[in-house]
């Protein structure tokens, strides 16, 4: 395996690391004592779940809206029909359209991070599956983004609106707020995702839930907080 060099900052932020889990204050007030780089990087939260990916019944995917928002508004689209069309663009959408969106994103435009639809368009969109599946911008009704009012969809994902999924191995990773956000702010997104997960534990989950939780910024290490 090829060893990582990381530079002067990481190694220095390295050397602050609590050498234990700490609670979600304490790792936010760690966090915020790293060196970090001119410009505001984004605050990542990692959760490893003793959940099998590979049962549909254990899978977590949803979006939630955390209390102070993630500090970043986000490129929307929506493919809909008639008057959704001004009530998608009205609410943030950099685009709208049904079949002539659908033949844009298909001659290789992709310049969005969210994409909603409502549920009579799923049956055009299904033709994206494998351009915008890959990237995890397809609609999906499990992640809130096909959407019957589709300008609420709209206006909550400009916003700052997260989408979770686990990963092939149990773990969630989210983006909870920015490195420029206040202590409380970034201890509340934190404690309010985290409570969120416990209290959607898959019911066929067997033994520990959460076995590990670690917080950090895009270019910092990461900082261990306890799970319990």
């Amino acid at each position: 395996m090829a060893k990582v060099c990381h530079g002067k900052r990481y190694r220095q932020c390295l050397e602050k690391v609590p050498s234990a889990p700490v609670s979600v204050a304490d790792a936010v007030k760690a966090l915020k004592t790293f060196a970090v780089p001119k410009f505001d990087m984004t605050v990542d939260l990692v959760m490893h779940l003793g959940i099998d990916p590979k049962q549909a019944d254990q899978q977590l995917r949803g979006s939630i809206s955390l209390p102070h928002g993630i500090g970043k508004s986000k490129k929307v689209i929506a493919f809909c029909e008639g008057s959704e069309l001004e009530a998608a663009k009205k609410a943030g959408a950099v685009e709208v359209g049904g079949d002539d969106l659908i033949k844009k994103i298909t001659d290789g435009w992709m310049d969005f991070d969210v994409a909603i639809a409502t549920p009579a368009m799923m049956k055009s969109v299904s033709k994206l599956g494998r351009v915008l599946g890959p990237s995890g911008k397809m609609p999906s009704p499990k992640a809130g983004t096909v959407a019957q009012d589709v300008a609420k969809a709209v206006a909550e994902f400009a916003a700052g609106k997260i989408e979770y999924r686990n990963d092939d191995f149990g773990n969630v990773h989210v983006p909870v707020g920015k490195m420029s956000f206040d202590e409380k702010v970034l201890v509340e997104n934190i404690e309010f995702f985290i409570d969120y997960v416990k209290r959607h534990k898959p019911s066929t989950s067997k033994g520990t839930y959460i076995k590990k939780i670690s917080v950090s910024g895009t270019m910092t290490p990461g900082i261990a907080i306890a799970a319990n």
